[in-house]
């Protein structure tokens, strides 16, 4: 589709030239947005490939974005339309229309859709741990846990129930619109497998509704108990879906993301970068791993106050302060 260049090409700034073997140069108007000084040397390049698709490479922070034929708009080459002055609108309409050109696919199936949540019952005889009267050696276990993590029944309702299948367990509601739309049933004994039961929704984000209208900042981790901690949003692992990123940016609040110290955070932390979120890597003593560790350490209130006081915005120095973080 021509179309794909010429609205590139129609909004390349006016300082430009092309070279003999097809590149179309121009100062790059990526640099600023990943950490680096704004581009004076035109070491942005644009070029037509022999299939009709385009790509694009940054030779100063090395941002790439690339289109081919029967590919819908990525993310990456949203950003670069919107960095050179192409209007939403217009950039919603060439992706409806590439969508429709591209023959076979329904545009439903290649679009994602924001997804909706729709009440589910806890597991069976599941009772809120305040309303327990008579306490047996299994609810017992559940309060001693959760005394252990530092946790407070004043949090949220947290459920205990008396079947064989979730009495050594913790059961976690999630919450969505002030409705139960999931939970997860967590093992208090670290040797019990699995360690996990859930039942969740693909798409949700546990803490939505921590959220309120006065906060300035999400704090996204990737555990639903370290976002107890600090009444934030948690993925439930350590990846971000086009779901969960979709819900996430709709808050229109300043989305901070605090990986957990393991080889999949430093993923966690990629797509940050990818999304435009902030990124929190503290200065923690290395033997702390996520934020239960903090807050074991030293509290609640001084794990917030690290976390947003070491948020970072800049591709370029979250990217150097990973590698300390990660060792």
């Amino acid at each position: 589709m021509a179309a794909v260049s010429d609205i590139l090409i129609t909004y390349l700034p006016s300082k430009r030239k092309q070279t003999p073997s097809g590149w179309i140069s121009f100062h790059a108007p990526c640099c600023h947005h990943n950490g680096h000084t704004a581009d004076t040397r035109s070491r942005g390049g644009l070029i037509a490939n022999a299939d009709g698709g385009v790509s694009y490479h940054c030779f100063n922070c090395g941002f790439k974005a690339s289109w081919q034929p029967g590919r819908n708009i990525s993310y990456k080459l949203r950003k670069l339309l919107r960095w050179i002055g192409v209007p939403d609108d217009a950039i919603n309409k060439l992706a409806l229309d590439i969508m429709r050109e591209n023959e076979g696919v329904e545009i439903a199936s290649r679009t994602t859709v924001f997804p909706t949540f729709t009440p589910i019952p806890l597991p069976e005889d599941a009772v809120p741990i305040k309303n327990i009267i008579e306490f047996n050696k299994h609810s017992v276990a559940v309060l001693e846990y959760i005394n252990q993590r530092n946790l407070e029944l004043d949090d949220l309702d947290y459920h205990w129930s008396p079947s064989v299948a979730y009495r050594d367990r913790l059961i976690i509601p999630f919450y969505y619109n002030n409705q139960i739309v999931g939970w997860t049933a967590r093992a208090i004994r670290p040797d019990k497998k699995p360690k996990y039961l859930s039942e969740i929704k693909p798409g949700f984000v546990y803490g939505l509704d921590y959220q309120t209208a006065d906060r300035q900042f999400v704090i996204v981790c990737e555990g639903q108990i370290d976002a107890i901690h600090i009444r934030g949003c948690a993925l439930g692992g350590s990846e971000i879906s086009e779901q969960q990123a979709m819900l996430l940016n709709s808050l229109n609040k300043n989305i901070i993301v605090v990986p957990d110290r393991d080889k999949a955070g430093s993923k966690l932390v990629d797509q940050a970068i990818e999304q435009n979120w902030s990124v929190s890597l503290p200065n923690w003593p290395t033997n702390m791993n996520d934020i239960s560790d903090c807050v074991d350490k030293y509290g609640r209130l001084y794990t917030l106050y690290s976390i947003v006081k070491s948020a970072e915005s800049s591709a370029l120095k979250i990217k150097l302060g990973a590698k300390k973080w990660f060792g």
